[in-house]
């Protein structure tokens, strides 16, 4: 059983190294350079979430667990992480500017939809809307970075215009890799939960897929997925909103969790297969 799980394990893990290798060759980052970063990844773990209760974890165990020697795991705790907290910050921020807009009825039109607000004025304007949303931050910092990766648009008339319902990233490749960077690991995190809870207290995780469609349909796929998953992430953005103490101070409960639902559409080609 042992053998096969690991077998299986080695093929999942070719399999969702290929993509991203791609983009790692795509932005040069070597091989040597890549193993580099998986050592340290292997030793913060190890050291951070395989300790023994009531035990100080020493050089000597993480060098067991990873398969390092001493020497290479000393090196890589001298080591600091990249940090991309200007980029998290960016996004947060970003974001709920867009889910406002999205939900806030000050800041719709008579139908309902985001309406397309002046720069400065009350009572709805996208400088109120970045006051009530994104704190203290320059409306004109976060203005610029939306127009920046295209999410909002100037109109003729001088309003600015929500063209995306969600902060994804059109330009910038900084932005883009971001989310490379939490996405999938929350995916990859609520796999392994599953993996260790599977009987007792499991995340939703599900996805549909065909093999042998035409691909007169695959436009088709794509509008409705962008459609109906948009509808309910904003159906949820609306429930977590009213919850989350941030948009809601009055929000009631104990302790701090994060928590949230993320949808994806993929698409490949097997006539070669």
């Amino acid at each position: 059983m042992e053998t096969a799980n690991h077998n299986s394990l080695a093929a999942a893990v070719l399999r969702l190294l290929r993509p991203l290798v791609r983009i790692l060759l795509r932005n040069g980052v070597s091989c040597g350079a890549f193993a580099e970063l998986a050592k340290w990844v292997y030793v913060d773990v190890a050291d951070k979430e395989f300790r023994v209760s009531g035990r100080k974890q020493s050089v000597s165990r993480v060098s067991v667990l990873t398969g390092l020697t001493r020497k290479d795991v000393a090196r890589l705790q001298a080591i600091a992480s990249p940090d991309d907290a200007a980029e998290v910050q960016r996004h947060n921020r970003a974001a709920r500017v867009i889910s406002g807009w999205v939900r806030d009825t000050r800041f719709m039109d008579t139908a309902g939809n985001p309406a397309d607000l002046p720069v400065e004025g009350e009572p709805a304007s996208f400088s109120q809307l970045v006051k009530h949303y994104s704190g203290d931050i320059p409306v004109r910092a976060v203005l610029d970075e939306l127009l920046r990766v295209g999410t909002v648009e100037r109109t003729e008339s001088g309003t600015i215009r929500l063209v995306q319902h969600s902060y994804v990233p059109r330009t910038g490749e900084t932005g883009k890799l971001h989310i490379l960077g939490t996405d999938v690991a929350d995916l990859i995190a609520s796999i392994d939960h599953n993996l260790q809870h599977a009987d007792t207290n499991p995340y939703f995780q599900r996805k549909v897929m065909y093999d042998n469609l035409p691909e007169e349909i695959i436009p088709r796929l794509r509008k409705l997925t962008e459609a109906q998953g948009q509808a309910l992430l904003e159906e949820l953005d609306r429930f977590l909103s009213q919850h989350d103490r941030d948009s809601n101070p009055n929000s009631e409960g104990t302790g701090r969790k994060r928590a949230g639902v993320g949808i994806y559409y993929f698409e490949d080609d097997t006539s070669s297969e």
